[in-house]
């Protein structure tokens, strides 16, 4: 159960949170690829070389699994401290404040390479600042979310505060999402000519940004008055063990897994689809995820409206399903007998519904089942749950990344694409792999 009702200005306050770390970690998948393995007509210096290792993987893609292996092994270390803290303060807010400045730091030097120009060098370098990156926005995603179950005491609020959660996430989208827009008005204003310097320049003001929002919470929520979870008991494996134990829980979390790997290549990819297979400036891009992520937000009252009349499970599988057909329409984008712009504005407004549901749904889907484990066991081990939770968020994420990177080999310039083509058919099998998984997850009845 919660403390005091948590009013619609501490709501909000608390949201803004997933803002400032939706505009890092979104920064890192959207501009990553495109800034280190650019396509050729791009105006970019390729950072890595297209080396091939173990006779498959190429070096980008191993580096960015190896980043996210490691943050992804440190998740449930983080939730169990966090869970069994006593700090005077609370036990999500203290590793919120710490945070902050290491994860905005090495965001940005994740974007300032060794050398310019191909080398191992920008490839070690890489795994260093990715590795400090995740671990250090881990230290505040994991406890930051554990809160969403501790402030709410009904599933409905726990649906309308992770729909402003969800507000807080597509704004970050946007944000990262416009980079290269970002970066154009920067070379015309201020007459830059190093397009690299350009994008640097933006990035850097990006993570100075959202540090100040990541703060919001962190200084200005007071969790000994709207949580009111206990510190748990367990040690760290047997709280691990006991988490898996939720049979019901492992379909949510295989489905999780499939649907984050397929947004990730679709996120990853949208500036070589633009730039590629359309044929339009990068700097649509932008354009094209702020339009998406706006037009998810207009089906936001419809989301929570059908979750509440016919259940969030069959909201989500819907869901599942529209998007896989979806990522088909990407392997054939640029051969269709209209218009480049009618084609992707076609594709990402009808992405906007799934999108909406698939943003707030399993977050209130996650927060029931922590809480109902929590009256069943008596113990209090949300963080663990979302810990658990965000471990495979992270390992679809690499994955995704690192897949989309990998089928790069196969082509990805003008003339040349078939690797881009080639993740419409994987996001179409991971969103029917999501949906026959989710099938099988045992929807609560409302209490």
């Amino acid at each position: 159960m919660a403390g005091e009702k948590l009013p619609l200005k501490r709501q909000i306050v608390y949201a803004a949170g997933m803002m400032g770390w939706s505009m890092l970690t979104n920064t890192i998948i959207v501009m990553l690829p495109y800034y280190y393995l650019p396509p050729s007509n791009a105006g970019l210096t390729p950072l890595v070389p297209q080396l091939l290792l173990f006779g498959v993987l190429n070096v980008l893609s191993v580096v960015a699994a190896s980043g996210r292996l490691v943050d992804a092994l440190y998740d449930p270390f983080i939730a169990s401290l966090s869970d069994k803290s006593r700090h005077r303060l609370g036990r999500r807010i203290p590793f919120m404040r710490m945070a902050v400045l290491p994860a905005a730091l090495f965001c940005f030097l994740t974007f300032h390479p060794l050398v310019k120009g191909e080398s191992m060098y920008n490839a070690w370098w890489l795994a260093i600042t990715m590795i400090l990156f995740f671990v250090s926005a881990t230290t505040y995603i994991i406890p930051y979310n554990a809160l969403l179950p501790e402030v709410t005491n009904t599933p409905a609020e726990k649906v309308k505060l992770s729909s402003f959660q969800q507000v807080g996430f597509v704004l970050g989208i946007i944000v990262a999402a416009l980079s290269n827009n970002w970066a154009n008005l920067i070379q015309r204003v201020f007459q830059v000519t190093d397009r690299d310097f350009a994008l640097q320049v933006t990035i850097g003001g990006l993570c100075v940004a959202a540090a100040l929002i990541m703060w919001i919470p962190a200084f200005f929520f007071d969790e000994r008055k709207y949580a009111a979870g206990k510190p748990a008991h367990l040690a760290l494996w047997p709280a691990i063990r006991k988490t898996f134990a939720n049979a019901n829980f492992k379909y949510y979390l295989i489905s999780d897994f499939s649907y984050y790997m397929a947004l990730s290549i679709i996120s990853s990819g949208l500036l070589y689809f633009v730039k590629v297979l359309l044929g339009l400036p990068e700097s649509e891009g932008g354009m094209l995820m702020g339009t998406m992520v706006l037009m998810s937000l207009v089906f936001y009252p419809l989301v929570n409206w059908l979750a509440g009349r016919w259940g969030k499970k069959l909201v989500v599988l819907f869901s599942f399903g529209l998007l896989s057909l979806l990522f088909m329409a990407i392997y054939h984008l640029g051969q269709f007998p209209v218009g480049p712009h009618v084609q992707i504005y076609t594709l990402v407004i009808a992405a906007a519904f799934p999108l909406a549901s698939l943003g707030i749904l399993p977050n209130a889907i996650l927060a029931d089942i922590a809480q109902q484990d929590a009256r069943e066991s008596g113990e209090n081990r949300e963080g663990m749950y979302f810990a658990v939770k965000y471990f495979f968020v992270k390992m679809g994420q690499t994955l995704g990344i690192a897949l989309f990177a990998f089928l790069t080999i196969y082509g990805k310039d003008p003339g040349h694409d078939r690797g881009l083509r080639l993740n419409g058919i994987c996001g179409f099998a991971l969103c029917v792999a999501a949906l026959l998984f989710f099938s099988r997850f045992k929807e609560e009845e409302p209490r």
